[in-house]
């Protein structure tokens, strides 16, 4: 896959904005290793292997088991995940996918079972932060750090 551009170096102000809330998403309170396994999902979904790359590295970091790691795309059908991580996987899931979902009554309710109104919009501003990531890197056609590596 050939590089498309570098949005680092066309947009410094966009990029450095994203970048300051990402700053904001982590260390607004939410717990590393189940952000790193919502940025995990939402880039499944995605097809983001860029991040999927980090997001592991960096859930293997926090602590995060292998074995929730492999299972993560089935995580509906593994008891690996507590009540509050099926919750933020499932908005996870919806906001991904907000097209298809519209945000569902039932996922908030259950997310609302386990999470803080101000941690819901922490969580939400999390997810839509990977979205963004995700879309910056599978749109600009960033190199996944194996091809960078490879090439080197």
């Amino acid at each position: 896959m050939t590089p498309r551009l570098d949005p680092k170096k066309v947009a410094p102000g966009a990029y450095n904005a994203m970048l300051t809330l990402e700053k904001y998403v982590r260390e607004c309170g939410i717990d590393p290793a189940l952000a790193d396994l919502l940025r995990m999902r939402a880039s499944q979904i995605n097809g983001c292997a860029y991040c999927l790359d980090m997001h592991s590295k960096d859930a293997r970091k926090e602590g995060v088991s292998e074995q929730k790691l492999y299972v993560l795309d089935g995580w509906r059908h593994s008891p690996a995940y507590s009540a509050r991580e099926r919750a933020a996987l499932a908005w996870t899931e919806a906001l991904t996918l907000i097209a298809e979902t519209g945000a569902p009554d039932d996922v908030y309710d259950e997310l609302r079972r386990h999470f803080s109104e101000a941690e819901i919009v922490n969580l939400s501003l999390l997810i839509v932060t990977i979205n963004a990531w995700n879309r910056l890197v599978v749109g600009s056609r960033i190199e996944h750090p194996v091809a960078q590596r490879a090439a080197a």
